[in-house]
């Protein structure tokens, strides 16, 4: 992609296919790298390898797809990663943009049909293959360069659920008193439904163990998945850390899809969770939530790969 360096060591072909109704994609990885995968020094007794898995739902966003996933290929993630983007039945120039502007890193799968950002973002879950998941908008309203400051208490052992909230006053922007009103209230009715403490119930930045993910019961397929993604979090006793993170907000001229029916939605799916039961805090599972480090690379084996390269 453009001037971004090249991480496959080989060229190499795969298919994706959504088992619903999704179209079957050839995916073919660019041209050959020089040097091979370094050699991996060893886990810390007990730890598993961090991998990132950034799933990126995206529905008619032909203006600004491309470079938001430019912008991720751009991040210095610690550890592996990889990037699962969910195209939600586009209609404008989306699908040809994301076929054109290809990575290795890049997984895409394709909903013939709308089918809703919720049921996008289970799409990626499903097809996750890392330790933790964080969902990315494709609408430019998050910076890709906070990704690294989610991942840091994770990596240190402080947090087990990371969140990236916005807080007014400290790099972001709200678009209107309306849409920082309404957080405020649904956030509200979160913390009054499940005794928590959260500033922000609808960010998008929420970094989460997939092996949590995975126990959780997600049914909605729109907006209210986002709301039932921290409804299941907060009712199985775990609390995010929070993380400033910058924000530019989108207008409804913009192209901001989320409207006034969706916060009732919202309400809905936070009285339904909590019926299911809740957990308190000091009693949560946290055989759930996988001990990770990122693996380092041996100076020597470093050196041994570069002359094994220019031997070649």
């Amino acid at each position: 992609m453009g001037d971004q360096p090249e991480l496959s060591p080989r060229a190499v072909a795969s298919i994706q296919r959504d088992a619903s109704d999704s179209r079957t994609w050839l995916q073919v990885a660019e041209r050959e790298s020089v040097m091979t995968t370094p050699t991996l020094l060893p886990q810390p007794s007990g730890a598993t390898p961090f991998k990132l898995t950034i799933v990126v739902p995206v529905y008619n966003e032909e203006h600004t797809v491309r470079q938001v996933l430019e912008a991720l290929i751009a991040q210095s993630i610690p550890g592996d990663f990889e990037i699962i983007v969910v195209d939600d039945g586009s209609t404008d120039r989306t699908t040809d943009i994301l076929q054109a502007s290809w990575h290795n890193r890049h997984v895409c799968v394709r909903h013939e049909t709308n089918r809703g950002k919720g049921a996008a973002v289970r799409t990626g879950i499903s097809r996750a293959s890392g330790t933790h998941l964080l969902v990315f908008d494709a609408d430019s309203e998050y910076d890709p360069a906070d990704i690294p400051k989610l991942i840091a208490p994770i990596l240190s052992g402080r947090a087990e659920v990371v969140y990236g909230v916005r807080v007014r006053g400290a790099g972001a922007l709200f678009p209107s008193f309306v849409n920082v009103l309404g957080n405020r209230l649904m956030t509200a009715a979160a913390n009054f439904i499940y005794d928590s403490a959260i500033s922000d119930l609808h960010t998008c930045l929420k970094l989460l163990p997939i092996p949590l993910l995975r126990l959780m019961r997600l049914e909605e397929e729109g907006f209210g998945l986002d709301t039932e993604v921290s409804a299941e979090l907060l009712r199985r006793g775990f609390r995010p850390f929070e993380v400033p993170v910058s924000y530019v907000g989108r207008s409804r001229e913009e192209g901001k899809k989320i409207r006034l029916a969706d916060a009732f939605r919202c309400l809905e799916v936070l009285v339904r969770v909590r019926l299911r039961g809740r957990t308190p805090y000091g009693t949560r599972d946290k055989s759930i939530v996988p001990r990770v480090a990122v693996a380092m690379v041996s100076e020597a084996a470093m050196l041994t790969e570069v002359a094994n390269a220019v031997d070649m």
